[in-house]
C-alpha cells in the first residue's frame, strides 16, 4: 500500500487521471470542512512512493474534484462558498476560472465522458443542480426538483446528456438535458444518500449508498425496489463506485472508517473490508489504467493507493 500525507488537510474527493495512470487528485479542506482554506493536491506516484506534483490554495473548502475529458491538464472543483474552479496543473497562478451561480457549498461535480460532450455537471446544498459548458464559462441549465441538499451528481458514461443525482430528500433522480427536466425519480432510501454511481457495463444499473448504511443496486428499467441491497457498514456511506474493469464489482467508503468490496451478483456480497483508516473516508476511486487498483482518501490527513486483497491474483505454485 502506498500513502501521502498532507498535514492539516482533509480529504473529501479524490479522482485518478483520465489521461496518466500514476496522476491523482484530491480535493481537501481545513479543520474538516467546517472553517478555513482548502487544497486541490495533484499527486504522482512513482515506484512505491507517492509524490506532491502540485497543488493549489482556495479561500474556502474544497468538497469534489473531477478531471477533465479533453485536457490532461484541467480540473474542476467545487467549493464551500458555492463557486466552482477551473485549474490548470501547467500553470500555478491560481485558477483558470471561477463560476459562481450556486448560493451554498457545492458538494458535487463531475465532467461528462460521452463522446462529443464538453460539460461539467454540479450539485450544491442550494437544492439546484447546474450544467456549464467551460469552455464558454456559463451555466447552460439549472435542474430543480430534489427538495433536499445534492450530495452526488454523477454523468451517465453511456447515454448523452444524462446524469443521475443524490439528496438529503432520499431519492435518486435520472436528468435529461436536452429536455432540462427529471426523466425518473425513485424514493431509493429512507435516509440520505450520499452518493451514486453508474455500473461501466450496463446503462440501466445505478448503485446508491446512504446515511441508513446500505447500498442499493438499481435497474432504472424497473426502479420499483432495487436489485439487490447491501448491508455492513456500520455508520454512513459516503461514496459508492463501480469497477471499470468488472461488471458487477463496487467499491464503498464510510464514516466507519472502512473501505469495503462487494460483489452484487453475489449471494454473500461483501468480499472485503479494509481498515486503513483513523477517521472518516470520504473520498474514493478506482484507477482507469491499472486494473484492480483503488485511492481513496480520509479526515486522517492521508491518501492511500492499494490493491484490495480479494483482487490479488494468487501467484502460481512453484514447480
Amino acid at each position: 500500500m502506498k500513502s501521502f500525507r498532507f498535514p492539516g488537510r482533509h480529504g473529501y474527493a479524490v479522482e485518478v487521471s483520465p489521461f496518466f495512470p500514476d496522476r491523482l487528485a484530491c480535493a481537501s479542506a481545513q479543520y474538516y470542512g467546517i472553517a478555513g482554506c482548502g487544497t486541490l493536491l495533484v499527486l504522482e506516484q512513482r515506484g512505491s512512493d507517492v509524490s506532491l506534483l502540485t497543488c493549489f490554495d482556495w479561500n474556502d473548502g474544497l468538497f469534489d474534484v473531477t478531471w477533465s475529458e479533453n485536457n490532461e491538464h484541467i480540473l474542476v472543483t467545487g467549493g464551500g462558498d458555492g463557486s466552482l474552479q477551473i485549474w490548470d496543473t501547467a500553470n500555478p497562478h491560481g485558477p483558470l476560472q471561477v463560476l459562481k451561480e450556486h448560493t451554498q457549498e457545492v458538494y458535487a461535480v463531475d465532467w461528462s465522458q460521452t463522446r462529443g460532450e464538453n460539460l461539467v455537471v454540479s450539485g450544491s446544498w442550494d437544492h439546484t443542480v447546474r450544467v456549464w459548458d467551460p469552455e464558454q464559462s456559463r451555466c447552460v441549465g439549472v435542474f430543480q426538483g430534489h427538495e433536499g441538499v445534492l450530495y452526488s451528481t454523477v454523468w451517465s458514461p453511456h447515454i448523452p446528456a444524462c446524469f443521475a443525482s443524490t439528496s438529503g430528500d432520499g431519492t435518486l433522480r435520472v436528468w435529461d438535458v436536452k429536455i432540462g427536466s427529471c426523466r425518473l425519480a425513485i424514493p431509493a432510501h429512507k435516509a440520505e444518500i450520499l452518493s451514486c454511481d453508474w455500473c461501466k457495463y450496463d446503462q440501466n444499473v445505478v448503485v446508491t449508498g446512504a446515511v441508513d448504511c446500505s447500498l442499493c443496486v438499481w435497474d432504472l428499467r424497473n426502479a420499483h425496489q432495487p436489485v439487490t441491497q447491501m448491508l455492513g457498514h456500520n455508520y454512513a456511506i459516503r461514496r459508492v463506485k463501480f469497477s471499470p474493469f468488472h461488471q458487477t464489482l463496487l467499491a464503498s467508503c464510510s464514516y466507519d472508517f472502512t473501505v469495503r468490496l462487494w460483489d452484487y451478483a453475489k449471494s454473500q456480497p461483501l468480499l472485503d473490508t479494509l481498515e486503513h483508516h483513523s477517521e472518516f473516508v470520504c473520498g474514493l476511486d478506482f484507477n482507469l489504467h491499472i486494473p484492480d487498483q483503488v485511492v481513496d482518501c480520509s479526515w486522517d490527513e492521508t491518501v492511500k493507493i492499494y490493491t484490495p486483497p480479494c483482487l490479488v491474483s494468487p501467484q502460481p505454485a512453484m514447480p
